[in-house]
């Protein structure tokens, strides 16, 4: 769990008090590959910090799966709407490699909020570091050739084909594989 500390930590000052409710609210879990953390049209109803492995966000358009995001170690994830609205999402969420991940309810998550100012300051940097990240990503997204997506994606996620199908890549860039395939053989 030291991992999730040190995150939360450089964020927001971590007393013993505050350290022993994380360790208490956030649930160490471990799923294996291929695990669906949460499916099409259900609620999220938890927050999941990753310690290790990688996990994959998609939803349905037209009935074809499209990704729309990868989350690796010492990352937060979630079906972001879902959780902070507590409303029925469209995406599911899905391990693709085997994970051990940290896991808190909305309702603890709230909770926590309420009773530690300086979670709840964490809280808000969280949502605010996703919201500008998803904000800042999306409006120059639709802009990008397919090898400044790419591009982008490497940045985000340097080894990535090492760890991640390239069929999942290729659906969250929106190309064929054969488009990926030559992207990668101009590099």
């Amino acid at each position: 769990m030291q991992n999730l500390l040190q995150y939360i930590s450089i964020r927001c000052f971590v007393d013993i008090s505050l350290r022993e409710r994380i360790q208490k609210d956030f649930e160490q879990i471990d799923m294996p590959k291929g695990s669906k953390l949460l499916e099409q049209n259900q609620l999220s109803r938890k927050l999941y910090f990753i310690k290790q492995g990688v996990i994959h966000n998609f939803y349905f358009h037209n009935g074809k799966q499209v990704s729309s995001w990868f989350y690796a170690e010492n990352q937060f994830v979630t079906a972001w709407y879902s959780f902070y609205s507590q409303k029925e999402g469209f995406e599911e969420i899905e391990c693709i490699e085997d994970c051990i991940l940290y896991a808190i309810s909305y309702e603890k998550y709230q909770k926590l909020i309420a009773d530690s100012p300086p979670f709840g300051n964490f809280a808000r940097l969280l949502a605010e570091e996703s919201l500008s990240f998803l904000d800042y990503f999306s409006k120059g997204w639709s802009f990008l050739s397919a090898l400044e997506k790419y591009n982008m994606l490497q940045n985000y996620f340097p080894n990535i084909e090492q760890r991640v199908k390239l069929g999942l890549i290729a659906s969250f860039l929106g190309i064929s594989q054969e488009t990926l395939s030559r992207i990668r053989g101009k590099k």
